[in-house]
């Protein structure tokens, strides 16, 4: 079963044909951060300009890149939600249109479900159920994955995102757009115990994340540093804010896999290119002889190939919408 999928969650227009869910055929991402780096992260009008501009190409692309015709497809795999309402409004409408004249059915796609669903392409043979945490620029959950499209939420964010987290912090350091990323690689190197940070919990909610206290202490000690004139040691601080970060996040799936017998973990979500989760996942996983799944640095980004991965076991569920689907700009997982 083929289907050509679409994401446009946020400033990534990205189209791929995906096989069974699991075999990608081709992929395509038409990213906009080289315009949105001079406004230190993504001006959502901006964004959603450019996805129109974009997305007719960008599908035929990925078309002519898996030697498909719209005859030989079994489906259109979109991203409603959740995202920046503007952005997936140009994918939600593309695909509709696409589902119409093509004679297709049309298959939401809930992005963090797509993300998660990211590890059946890298891993073949990972089914569920196993325990997934999600970490991105705007979502950090810890997931229960019973079945391919039966999700439990164990534990999210109260405020900020991971992702956020970083980003934010990477500004305050005067590092550029895309934060996260480029935090990662100015940390190589760095201290991670130089400097004393919080590690945040949520009280009454043991698998909960609060990440908004962490990021206010940190530019606590940059705004402190400038007013002494000090000179902040980059590295040094990057390496301690994200050791703080990823403990947070690796206790608490720790935790869950424990509460939950889970013996497979899977890591999903763009923070999951970060180097130093990674390592540190890994690392837990081994100590709890824990199986554990991650997707190439590729498949972390938005993409849609994890959309069309999710979206076939969706359309398998029966899970079809009418042509009056919306986008969404949030919504449960």
């Amino acid at each position: 079963m083929k289907l050509i999928a679409i994401e446009t969650s946020c400033d990534e227009t990205a189209a791929a044909v995906v096989s069974d869910g699991r075999e990608v055929l081709s992929s395509v991402v038409a990213s906009q951060v080289e315009e949105h780096i001079i406004y230190g992260g993504v001006v959502p009008e901006i964004a959603s300009r450019r996805h129109v501009e974009a997305i007719s190409g960008v599908v035929s692309l990925a078309m002519r890149q898996a030697g498909m015709t719209y005859d030989r497809l079994d489906g259109v795999a979109v991203t409603y939600a959740p995202g920046l309402i503007g952005a997936l409004l140009v994918g939600v409408n593309f695909a509709k249109g696409l589902s119409y004249a093509a004679g297709l059915p049309l298959v939401p796609v809930h992005h963090l479900r797509a993300h998660a669903a990211a590890n059946y392409i890298s891993s073949p043979d990972l089914e569920p159920p196993f325990l997934c945490l999600i970490v991105s620029g705007g979502h950090s959950h810890i997931v229960e994955v019973k079945d391919y499209t039966d999700f439990h939420v164990i534990g999210r964010t109260r405020d900020d995102a991971a992702g956020e987290c970083l980003d934010k912090a990477a500004r305050a350091m005067g590092l550029p757009y895309p934060g996260g990323q480029n935090l990662d690689k100015a940390a190589a190197g760095g201290d991670p115990l130089s400097c004393s940070l919080p590690h945040p919990s949520v009280q009454g909610s043991e698998y909960d994340f609060s990440f908004s206290g962490l990021k206010t202490a940190a530019v606590n000690i940059i705004h402190k540093a400038k007013q002494r004139g000090e000179d902040i040691n980059v590295p040094n601080l990057g390496a301690s804010y994200i050791k703080a970060v990823t403990d947070c996040l690796v206790e608490r799936t720790e935790k869950a896999a424990s509460a939950f017998s889970h013996k497979k973990i899977a890591l999903a979500g763009g923070v999951s290119a970060n180097s130093v989760l990674r390592r540190e996942m890994t690392e837990m996983c081994k100590r709890n002889k824990l199986e554990l799944f991650m997707p190439p640095p590729r498949l972390c980004g938005d993409n849609a190939a994890m959309v069309g991965a999710q979206g076939y076991f969706e359309l398998l569920k029966g899970n079809i919408a009418p042509l009056s689907l919306n986008a969404i700009a949030t919504a449960e997982i």
